[in-house]
């Protein structure tokens, strides 16, 4: 047990700073629609292909050569559309441009995404992340296990009675037994989207882990160059008629020649707010060249696709999102203090009493 408690402990004062980073990061994030303060940003979702379809040829007309649309949703009520290097624009569901921006960093909710899931950092910043996500799973479970030892002196404080180490030690083991449930479920399902074999191990129960993988790996198309003006409207209107009550998603364009045009849809079982029903379209032609149904994935997959609207609040309603609330303000005061009560509040060493030599005379 000795050793289960220091291994808590440097888990802690190493691993931290960056939990509680993210913490207070995705709590941000959860409440994006309600302070992105862009006007339209409000305004109810339209998905009548009429509208869709002219919002999309007018915006995809634009100059500076657009990489896609990721359509309006429930919570935000604009069209967001991409350039290249990190620029894009906020325009209303008519097509009418409604903010521009050059880079990630004149934009708080882009860079506070950038940071919450790479640190800033690409692929190697999503490495940190799962990495501190499997700390911070030995740091739950392992806390769960030292609490049951002074179980019978438990006081649950919102914040520690003074800021000394023994009242930070003691609110942390407190809380953290408390919101140990929302916890290991924004920890599990946010290391369950960068490390894949975790995430197979997770979902191994629903079934086959070999099916599972298989079915995750969607299929690659090839086609011809990109047209000089593709037919959007017939594209739409093809994956209206394939899956008549989907959500238009997001519209992506070829990021080399011979790739595909893709088209995201959610159907309204799906859980996933971008959804995982996609349709492929020859750049060339605007001919379909195949469609992947997410409700006809096997039960695995459609289980690992639950993972980001359980961590990002996309389902549930106000209730998950209270929750979740909850779990990330927690890392962001469980894993502060814990740096602070670590480093900076540690016992000193007691002094070694120094014995005096007594000198005989002569």
């Amino acid at each position: 047990m000795k050793l289960l408690d220091t291994l808590h402990r440097w888990t802690g004062g190493l691993i931290g700073l960056v939990l509680a980073l993210l913490g207070l990061s995705g709590t941000i994030l959860l409440h994006k629609g309600l302070w992105i303060g862009v006007p339209g940003a409000g305004d109810a979702q339209r998905q009548d292909l009429a509208t869709v379809a002219a919002a999309t040829e007018k915006l995809m007309a634009l100059p500076g050569d657009p990489q896609g649309i990721i359509y309006a949703t429930p919570r935000l009520g604009l069209h967001q559309l991409r350039f290249g290097e990190d620029a894009g624009l906020y325009a209303n569901q008519s097509g009418e441009v409604a903010l521009r921006w050059g880079s990630q960093w004149e934009r708080p909710e882009l860079w506070l995404f950038d940071f919450h899931h790479h640190l800033f950092a690409g692929d190697s910043g999503e490495w940190v992340i799962g990495i501190a996500g499997l700390c911070g799973l030995f740091f739950v479970v392992s806390g769960i296990i030292l609490w049951w030892r002074t179980r019978r002196t438990f006081q649950l404080r919102l914040w520690p009675k003074r800021m000394s180490r023994p009242a930070i030690v003691m609110h942390h083991r407190d809380l953290g037994i408390v919101v140990a449930p929302l916890l290991l479920l924004s920890i599990v399902t946010g290391t369950m989207m960068i490390f894949r074999p975790f995430a197979l191990g997770v979902v191994a129960p629903f079934g086959p882990v070999a099916e599972t993988a298989k079915a995750l790996d969607l299929p690659k198309y090839k086609g011809g160059p990109l047209a000089d003006r593709p037919d959007f409207a017939a594209m739409l209107a093809e994956a209206r008629r394939r899956y008549p009550a989907a959500e238009f998603r997001i519209l992506s364009l070829p990021r080399k020649p011979g790739d595909p045009i893709s088209l995201r849809m959610r159907q309204q079982a799906e859980w996933l707010p971008n959804g995982r029903t996609t349709i492929w379209f020859d750049a060339a032609t605007g001919k379909v060249l195949g469609a992947h149904d997410a409700l006809a994935m096997p039960p695995g997959a459609q289980a690992f696709n639950k993972a980001y609207p359980l961590h990002s609040a996309k389902v549930g309603g106000l209730a998950l999102q209270i929750l979740m609330t909850m779990s990330g303000l927690s890392l962001t005061l469980l894993g502060s203090l814990a740096l602070w009560s670590f480093w900076f509040r540690r016992p000193k060493p007691a002094k070694r009493p120094v014995k005096k030599t007594l000198l005989a005379s002569t």
